[in-house]
């Protein structure tokens, strides 16, 4: 229903404007200074031919502005068009005269309005109304096709847009299963008793990837469970040689996130804060309330090894901060430090 009025929106904003442009004689008309009936019909019959030539200007407008402007002006040039409206505006000025041998001379001939003081309308007076009603036409066609521009430019970018967060997303289940699957063989190798607990902790996870994120938007509640079961993957497979803590908290209101937003920066940690790393820990607060949402990893890093990384290594930290500008261009502020043998990433994203 809402789109259908929005369809019909200009065509009664159309109606509105001639209704009140044919209402103006009217409104506009003086009193009539005398009670004599026949000067009372001469005014009443000005009055219907003014409101008659109103509403003679309705295919002029129309005429101007979906054939002469579109199809002579801005394809043949202004030359061309002016020529046209030269024709067009004595053709309009014919009308104005036949309206009045009609509605007026046709009243005194019959005897109704009398048969004195008639005198035709003034020349001047109809080139301006006719002028007027050409730069109406030329100032509404103009603002529309500038209007429809813009919009097709937004329609492009907001599909432009989709697309570019189509393939984004599309690049992040990939590549976290590129690193959960080479998690997986680490782990055959060392703890092969363990690869069934992961494998099923693993489908989880896979589970939540097919089938709750096509949507455009999911309930933090729900990306926070994810998150559960990633860190307890990576508990698993890690045990006791890594200290793995996440705090969170959740707003009193069910707020969305975009999903698989979050589990880069996650990722991340444990990709670079393991390994050659002494003592390694990992901290995860999520913290969520009716304003912001707040996201924060911390993990150890090794201050005397520098990791080579493979090929692969940032595809998920640089999708996910092009995620975070298309998605959230001015709710977002994402803050990325490394002090001494910790780097820490903040992410607060502004519910709107």
């Amino acid at each position: 229903m809402p789109n259908k009025i929005f369809r019909f929106k200009p065509i009664l904003l159309h109606v509105i404007f001639w209704a009140c442009f044919m209402a103006l004689p009217y409104w506009m008309r003086p009193s009539p200074n005398s009670t004599d009936p026949q000067a009372l019909q001469r005014y009443n019959s000005w009055t219907l031919f003014f409101i008659a030539f109103a509403f003679s200007n309705i295919p002029f407008f129309y005429l101007n502005t979906e054939i002469l402007i579109p199809k002579i002006l801005k394809k043949k040039g202004i030359v061309l068009y002016l020529i046209l409206l030269s024709i067009a505006i004595p053709g309009m000025i014919w009308v104005y005269y036949e309206l009045q041998e009609f509605i007026i001379i046709s009243d005194h001939v019959k005897g109704r309005g009398g048969g004195g003081g008639f005198r035709r309308g003034p020349f001047m007076g109809t080139i301006f109304q006719l002028l007027f009603i050409i730069a109406i036409g030329v100032s509404y066609r103009f603002l529309s096709d500038n209007l429809k521009e813009k919009e097709i430019q937004k329609e492009e970018e907001n599909e432009r847009l989709k697309s570019e967060l189509s393939f984004l997303r599309s690049q992040i289940s990939p590549h976290f299963m590129f690193n959960v699957l080479n998690s997986i063989v680490s782990l055959s190798r060392r703890r092969p008793e363990m690869v069934e607990s992961v494998v099923i902790k693993l489908s989880e996870l896979m589970r939540y990837m097919i089938y709750e994120t096509t949507d455009a938007k999911v309930a933090i509640s729900k990306e926070m469970v994810y998150l559960e079961n990633y860190i307890e993957l990576q508990k698993i497979r890690f045990g006791n040689d890594i200290e793995i803590t996440f705090n969170h908290k959740l707003a009193d209101v069910p707020n969305s996130i975009e999903p698989m937003l979050l589990i880069p920066f996650v990722e991340n940690a444990f990709k670079h804060g393991v390994g050659m790393v002494m003592n390694p820990i990992i901290e995860i607060t999520l913290l969520d309330d009716r304003e912001k949402l707040y996201f924060g990893v911390r993990n150890k890093v090794s201050s005397q090894i520098s990791e080579k990384k493979d090929d692969s290594s940032g595809i998920g930290l640089t999708n996910v901060k092009r995620r975070l500008e298309l998605l959230y261009p001015n709710e977002h502020h994402l803050k990325i430090t490394e002090e001494g043998e910790y780097y820490h990433i903040e992410l607060e994203i502004q519910h709107i």
